[in-house]
């Protein structure tokens, strides 16, 4: 049977290798699109455990309803960078830290200083994941309490090693969307359902989110907030390998100056429009919905969560909207959503490492077994590196404040790639208009300032 019609990449095909080949037409309907998506609901995966469940809830919880603008602020206006990094791995095939080493700046042996800076910042941001593993684990020890933490957060490590060991796109885009999906719906249910608890909020709690505050007490938690809620740094780099193996990229062929090439590549660049603004539709409501529970019932109790009681502080915006029983709900779901952060991240890193080592010299990424025995090791190797943090440390709420704003500082980077890629290296018949550059510039000034003011208050 033909393969043609499926929208996944056969595995068998090296999706980094363009071939004329593999050229395909892109859809021309709006449900033919649908088809297509899958790349951004990869990354929202990622996301929502250390962003949503963990930053966010604490920054509502810590400033209350007047940093609700940093939430939105934070979701919506990195979409246009998301989007520009990935038009550029369409038209030109190139996976991340290929583009990147290819950026103008100085290079140590065969690498560009960017991916030496990148790999630095990546040494401080393991904390943030491994915030994310030990809040899983918190969560199996309040089920299964005769367990040790420190067991459960081995389990957690090997568990996830197993699933993204094989470095297959399919198996991870399907598990993303379910556990995204069963999430987003309980998270939007608590919301509505904590409007009949005391602790119910008003439009005027939320108008009140919009008054462009930054109390000095809560910048680091606030920039670790917008580092990795919505798209941050790293998953901006990340979705370069998810839009390759989707097969937008392959689809579109190697670049050629021709009615055709340039057809297929607007084509391949509207689906990739929709993938975006539909993962951003899931998680700025997802996100808009912790902050609100965290907000309404944590902050007027005066509750933080965090240290070794992160989950049973977090799990108080499901007793106290839902009612005692929604407490087994809330691990339930908590399980869920940080075990989807650690699976989405994984298959993130293990990729964006693989290229990296394979930049510097020590392997071809772009070799199909190279990569997926590299994929393989770091799969094993990363969750370790997680695990042993958060029990030296034991501090998952300021573990992933501080990944956050290391992801803050990535975003520079990405910053300066994108607008590269758009002035430079992007041809001239792929050209955006009026609109889409005001967005785009609007996403530039946004993260360049709210990055900056946040290092120059922090340090």
């Amino acid at each position: 049977m033909a393969r043609d019609k499926d929208s996944r990449t056969p595995p068998e095909i090296n999706p980094y290798r363009l071939s004329p080949d593999r050229v395909k037409e892109p859809p021309t309907t709006f449900t033919g699109r649908l088809r297509y998506l899958g790349p951004g609901f990869i990354l929202s995966a990622s996301i929502v455990g250390s962003g949503e469940l963990i930053a966010t809830t604490r920054l509502g919880a810590e400033a209350g309803f007047v940093m609700f603008w940093i939430i939105l602020v934070s979701c919506l206006v990195k979409v246009a960078v998301q989007v520009e990094f990935g038009k550029h791995a369409i038209y030109s095939g190139q996976s991340t830290m290929e583009a990147l080493n290819s950026l103008p700046g100085p290079r140590f042996g065969k690498a560009s200083w960017t991916i030496w800076t990148w790999l630095t910042l990546m040494v401080l941001k393991t904390m943030q994941v491994g915030g994310v593993i030990g809040g899983t684990a918190l969560v199996l020890a309040l089920v299964f309490p005769q367990v040790p933490v420190v067991v459960w957060c081995l389990a957690a490590s090997v568990a996830v090693s197993i699933i993204i060991q094989h470095g297959r796109y399919a198996p991870i885009e399907k598990l993303s969307l379910t556990l995204i999906g069963l999430f987003t719906l309980l998270t939007v249910f608590c919301v509505v359902a904590v409007q009949f608890t005391p602790f119910q909020f008003s439009a005027e709690d939320i108008l009140g989110g919009f008054g462009f505050q930054l109390p000095p007490g809560v910048v680091l938690i606030a920039i670790g907030a917008f580092g990795i809620t919505g798209v941050g740094g790293d998953e901006i780099l990340a979705y370069n390998y998810w839009l390759i193996e989707k097969g937008y990229a392959a689809h579109t062929g190697p670049y050629e100056a021709t009615p055709a090439w340039i057809r297929r590549a607007k084509g391949w660049i509207r689906v990739l429009y929709l993938d975006a603004i539909a993962a951003m539709i899931v998680y700025t409501v997802t996100t808009a919905a912790f902050y609100l529970l965290g907000a309404a019932i944590l902050y007027r109790q005066g509750l933080l969560p965090e240290g070794m009681e992160l989950v049973n502080t977090l799990s108080r915006i499901y007793t106290q909207s839902l009612g005692d029983w929604a407490g087994a709900l809330f691990l339930a779901g908590a399980f869920t959503v940080l075990f989807s952060t650690l699976f989405g991240a994984l298959a993130i890193w293990t990729r964006l490492f693989a290229d990296a080592f394979g930049q510097i010299g020590w392997f071809d990424f772009k070799e199909t077994r190279a990569r997926r025995n590299a994929i393989g090791w770091l799969a094993w190797i990363i969750p370790l590196v997680w695990a042993a943090l958060f029990l030296l440390i034991r501090l998952p709420a300021i573990m992933v404040a501080i990944g956050g704003a290391i992801t803050t500082v990535i975003l520079l980077l990405v910053v300066f790639a994108v607008l590269h890629f758009r002035y430079r290296n992007l041809p001239e018949v792929l050209k955006p208009g009026r609109v889409y550059d005001t967005l785009f510039w609007i996403s530039i000034v946004s993260i360049v300032m709210v990055a900056l003011y946040g290092l120059f208050r922090v340090f």
